[in-house]
């Protein structure tokens, strides 16, 4: 009897010692926890406004009050990416590529289906130029969001910065059969498959056609047409075309006069057709004039006047049209304020 009641009061006490500890150790983790938010709210701060060394020390900081906490991984990670210079070999270099890999590889671990952590890791390696790598984040991407055509194209840059252009070039190395040129064009057709019916998927393979290395000027012109059926009142479509047609026309030294002709003249036919379907659009204006007096006064001397008058003839329209618009933005930002 004795024994039992002895029992219960050590018990008793035990159980009050057991609250008392516990509200000591919740008060600790709830100033570690305050401290940490500041250090973080602090880094944060510091990292939009571009100061990286600033920002890794206060994200440091947050993480000695609160080791658990992420999110802060992926951001000491940025940081140190963000001061890294790829290609430039120093041991100082070095360390923030090091620490970089450090913080994402740790934000990865705690977040592996987080695609703005697995982007982030991707970029790092891609910036290592560890092809391997990066190229398996970023297809883990797309895997997750097959339907998100952003991706599609965001890897299919990721392939053309590796690429030397159109077919395999010499030191190009062949990755699983295919080229990264080829890789980046399965890609951006892997878009268009996806979403056959969103005409940005043909702008975005008839863009990657026509900038170098591949400055493929017919191939991107036959998406930008694709494009025009999709959208035949879109007069950014045709524009699109016309400055293509300017692009083979003038940039071009593999073709003949003749076809240099045809060439500038389904530009301007091109270009003429989005300023009916939108009158007040000003580029089209600024790229006949380029047209007429980089391409067909060298073409056909013999109409050198005539080209010149129409060319001028439509800079003075551009830069009327330019001004109205600026006008129209300056009245609507007015308007905004007053409402």
């Amino acid at each position: 009897m004795m024994f039992g009641k002895a029992a219960k009061i050590v018990i008793a006490v035990f159980l009050v010692m057991a609250v008392i500890f516990l509200s000591t150790s919740c008060e600790k983790l709830r100033i570690s926890r305050l401290k940490a938010n500041y250090h973080f709210s602090k880094a944060n701060r510091y990292f939009t406004d571009t100061l990286y060394r600033k920002a890794i020390t206060e994200y440091k900081e947050t993480l000695k009050y609160y080791p658990e906490f992420g999110e802060v991984y992926r951001f000491l990670g940025e940081s140190y990416k963000n001061l890294y210079r790829p290609g430039v070999e120093t041991p100082e270099n070095i360390e923030k590529a090091k620490q970089a890999l450090k913080a994402l590889t740790k934000a990865y671990e705690l977040y592996p289906d987080n695609k703005d952590v697995i982007y982030s890791l991707g970029d790092m390696y891609d910036k290592m130029r560890n092809f391997e790598k990066a190229e398996k984040l970023y297809l883990r991407i797309i895997e997750m969001e097959p339907g998100n055509m952003s991706n599609y194209y965001v890897v299919a840059e990721f392939y053309k910065r590796y690429s030397g252009g159109s077919g395999k070039k010499e030191g190009e190395e062949e990755i699983e059969g295919k080229t990264p040129f080829e890789k980046a064009e399965q890609m951006y057709l892997r878009r268009i498959e996806a979403d056959p019916e969103n005409p940005q998927g043909y702008s975005y393979i008839a863009r990657f056609y026509e900038l170098p290395p591949v400055k493929d000027f017919d191939n991107a012109n036959k998406y930008h047409k694709k494009r025009i059926q999709l959208e035949p009142d879109n007069a950014g479509a045709y524009l699109s075309v016309g400055v293509n047609r300017w692009l083979k026309a003038y940039g071009d030294p593999n073709i003949t006069k003749e076809e240099r002709l045809k060439t500038a003249y389904d530009g301007l036919e091109a270009l003429k057709k989005a300023t009916e379907l939108d009158p007040a659009y000003p580029e089209p204006y600024s790229w006949m004039s380029v047209m007429y007096q980089s391409v067909l006064v060298k073409i056909e001397p013999e109409k050198a006047k005539r080209h010149q008058a129409e060319g001028q003839r439509n800079l003075d329209r551009w830069k009327e049209l330019s001004k109205r618009a600026a006008e129209k933005r300056a009245l609507e930002e007015e308007l905004k304020k007053i409402e």
